[in-house]
């Protein structure tokens, strides 16, 4: 039996004392397509924030690729394979849609040398363009970040993770804020990252998730209730009763 590239078990997370988390165990293989879905406050962001790295969970353990990652530092994340984009876009406006990259592959190959020459660095111009070009940017090149579209800007976000080359993307509502053929383009361009990479998701559209994933986790008060593929999902009545309120449409 393969290992699995990351596996959470009995992960919970309380804030004083209000439980968020509890009890969460989920293992999840390679080039897959996760969603993680719930009612509001299910516990999917505090789920997202412990599997990302941004706090600590309480109880349990988290493993990446068979090694104990449990309490790792969020910037130590990008080095072993794990990025993440947010539900707010979180990009840097003044610069171009190169320079956003490139930046954050800079970031990456220079902490741990200081004196390196940064301008000699044309390495880096390759893996931004790289990263742009597997997002759909290559022709947005020199704009200015902030005369992006807004799903162009998304797109610029999952590139800015691409650079680090991770085994496993996290992304926080991908399509938050897009119209129909913006969300569109945003599945299709997932659909091809999927395929050399693990993608795990948070998102609200449910025709998207229902399309675009392999498999589908569901949260409720905290607590995993249901974890199967679409298909398993759309009819369990647990999920009918707590998420989709028994609409046949799912919207």
């Amino acid at each position: 039996m393969t290992t699995p590239l990351l596996a959470v078990e009995n992960v919970g997370r309380r804030f004083g004392g209000f439980v968020a988390l509890e009890g969460v165990t989920a293992a999840f293989e390679p080039n897959r397509v996760t969603a993680i879905i719930g009612p509001n406050g299910a516990g999917k962001s505090t789920f997202f924030n412990v599997l990302s790295g941004v706090m600590p969970p309480s109880t349990g353990s988290i493993r990446f690729k068979g090694r104990d990652i449990t309490g790792t530092p969020q910037h130590r994340f990008a080095h072993l394979g794990i990025a993440r984009s947010y539900q707010i876009t979180n990009i840097f406006p003044e610069l171009s849609v190169h320079e956003n990259v490139r930046v954050a592959a800079q970031a990456l190959r220079t902490r741990y040398d200081i004196w390196c020459n940064r301008a000699a660095m044309t390495e880096l111009d390759d893996k931004a363009d790289a990263a742009l070009a597997a997002v759909g940017l290559a022709g947005r090149r020199d704009a200015t970040a902030k005369f992006l579209a807004h799903g162009q800007q998304r797109a610029l976000e999952i590139a800015v993770a691409l650079v680090a080359d991770p085994e496993l993307l996290l992304l926080d509502e991908p399509t938050a804020g897009m119209g129909p053929e913006e969300t569109k383009d945003m599945v299709g361009l997932l659909e091809r990252l999927a395929k050399d990479r693990t993608i795990l998701l948070v998102e609200h559209k449910m025709k998207m998730i229902l399309g675009l994933s392999d498999r589908i986790l569901v949260l409720h008060h905290g607590r995993l209730i249901a974890d199967g593929s679409p298909q398993h999902i759309q009819t369990d009545p647990e999920v009918r009763r707590v998420y989709l309120g028994q609409n046949d449409g799912y919207a």
